[in-house]
């Protein structure tokens, strides 16, 4: 399937000036308004971050009608009005989560006593199907690893693209996908959305897929160097884009649609994660155009040379002057 129309020309390389620099200013500002929200603790950290309980309980039918509202104010009547409810499957399962954020002394028999308060404010007998608790401790070492899995996956991707490509191609791809994660993480910090283990683990995703497309469109990028050597290095880098084009899109769009179902009909367990890969697949596309090609050229044309197919580098044509 051919989405874009084969010869299309579209002149990325013009508008890199642009976008190259719009990137850095977000991401330079998001990442400051990141790092303040770190140490003035704004961030809306997840049980799994900052330590708590998880409840599941089954409602019985006696009860009747029931929703998530109904059981945040039971919670709230027990004592607990910062609980975060939600539903585990459909409405006649009649299950439900509850987060709690907790210390490690208010979190001994809560269960016990959350069970006890909620059977009464809904009148039957509540059954719990799950309790875990997580200290304060734990979960501000689950966040310290949460961050160096993500420091170690980008240097070993700058090695692998270093022995696989080469060192100029390298940070690029690196610079595209801290991009790509600096800005879903700072959507998620600035409207004050959860950031759990479900978004940690959506944000490796979008490094893998990020990765994925920059390396398509470095290797197109490699080859048409080797067959145009003595070409501009712009020409090659927009005719590379240019031509893995349809592949990008239609790669972009179908994995878009199957998360926009998951975010739309996956209910609220799924929902965090579902948003950030959505932000993250939209902005990666955008990151390995604009990001991971405009830096290899500017590495390529400061400290590089363009190879011929021969392998001989290709170097500027340098004005002599001849004496008659």
């Amino acid at each position: 399937m051919q989405l874009v129309p084969a010869g299309t020309q579209i002149d990325f390389v013009s508008q890199a000036r642009f976008f190259s620099r719009l990137s850095l200013v977000l991401v330079t500002l998001v990442s400051v308004f990141m790092l303040v929200a770190w140490r003035m603790d704004w961030i809306n950290w997840g049980i799994d971050f900052r330590g708590g309980s998880v409840i599941e309980v089954k409602v019985p039918e006696e009860v009747g009608a029931v929703d998530e509202g109904r059981i945040r104010q039971a919670v709230a009547a027990v004592g607990y009005p910062g609980a975060v409810i939600v539903r585990i499957g459909s409405a006649e399962e009649r299950a439900y989560r509850i987060n709690l954020v907790v210390s490690e002394e208010e979190s001994k028999n809560l269960a016990a006593r959350l069970v006890s308060g909620l059977s009464e404010q809904l009148g039957a007998p509540v059954s719990p199907q799950r309790i875990e608790s997580i200290g304060p401790r734990v979960g501000r070492e689950l966040r310290s690893r949460g961050l160096g899995a993500m420091l170690l996956s980008w240097l070993l991707i700058l090695i692998y693209i270093w022995f696989r490509f080469d060192l100029r191609y390298a940070p690029g791809a690196v610079a595209a996908l801290v991009h790509d994660v600096v800005i879903t993480a700072g959507v998620f910090v600035m409207l004050g959305l959860e950031f759990n283990l479900q978004v940690l683990a959506a944000l490796l995703v979008v490094i893998g897929y990020s990765l994925n497309d920059t390396i398509v469109i470095y290797d197109r990028i490699r080859e048409n160097l080797e067959e145009r050597g003595k070409t501009h290095l712009e020409d090659v880098v927009n005719q590379s884009i240019n031509q893995t084009l349809s592949r990008t899109l239609l790669t972009s769009l179908t994995t878009l649609i199957v998360v926009m179902a998951l975010l739309f009909l996956g209910g609220p367990v799924l929902r965090d994660f579902a948003l950030a890969l959505l932000i993250g697949v939209s902005v990666g596309t955008y990151s390995t155009i604009y990001v991971a090609s405009v830096l290899l050229i500017l590495l390529e044309r400061r400290y590089g040379s363009v190879r011929s197919a021969a392998g001989s580098p290709t170097k500027a044509k340098s004005k002599t002057k001849t004496k008659r």
